[in-house]
């Protein structure tokens, strides 16, 4: 058996999930804005109660990287590299994009492009596409969203769009010939399941001492002039 504890906080959901050899054991989540520091370990211990698995038993831990929020990505990623590190187990990273196609994907549109959009602010979103095997066929990137980058789009016979970021720039998208939307989809630990535990069986693991978040765009303070 391989229990990987999956860790989601890279937008306002705080979500957690607890599985067994990739299917989902336990799960519990919050989207209530940047509660991660109050709610992200008391989740932990709730899920790990509910299935009946301790911590010693887990098999590794497995983290959302981003692209997000810088605030939810340092808050997850340092609670998921204290827990590998004290635990001295593997440490398993997952593209934040990824995981919100992965669910799209389960629900089975067919043979289209799925395009998770996350939110970064203005008219920019975090964004990447993907197929219906979950092949990325663009690489994650910083997007400003405007009538020139969305003819990228274009290039797909179907593209299903969804995320917070996909809401704000609905209008501009409705102008391309062949989208499609998904609502309801954000990031979220139960669709971490199978995911971790096929790098998992690949071994496929982080440096728990080096491993920094996906942030994507650097980070810049305001300050008071």
């Amino acid at each position: 058996m391989a229990f990987i504890l999956n860790i989601e906080t890279s937008t306002t959901v705080c979500s957690v999930s607890l599985s067994n050899n990739g299917k989902l054991l336990s799960f519990k989540e919050i989207n209530n804005g940047y509660t991660h520091a109050e709610n992200l370990h008391v989740f932990i211990k709730d899920i790990l109660e509910e299935a009946s698995v301790s911590l010693n038993q887990l098999n590794a831990i497995a983290i959302s990287k981003g692209p997000g929020s810088y605030t939810g990505l340092r808050i997850g990623v340092s609670a998921a590299k204290g827990l590998a590190f004290s635990l001295n187990i593997p440490l398993i990273a997952l593209n934040t994009l990824e995981i919100m196609a992965n669910s799209a994907i389960s629900q089975e549109y067919g043979k289209v492009a799925y395009c998770p959009m996350i939110d970064a602010r203005r008219m920019e979103v975090y964004t990447a596409i993907y197929d219906e095997n979950l092949v990325q066929l663009k690489n994650t990137e910083a997007l400003i969203v405007d009538e020139n980058s969305i003819t990228q789009f274009a290039n797909y016979e179907k593209i299903y769009f969804f995320g917070d970021g996909m809401e704000k720039c609905k209008s501009l998208l409705k102008s391309l010939n062949n989208p499609a939307f998904i609502s309801d989809i954000m990031p979220t630990a139960k669709a971490m399941s199978n995911l971790s535990y096929k790098k998992y069986a690949e071994k496929t693991f982080e440096d728990v001492a080096y491993f920094e978040p996906f942030y994507l765009k650097d980070f810049f303070f305001a300050t008071k002039k």
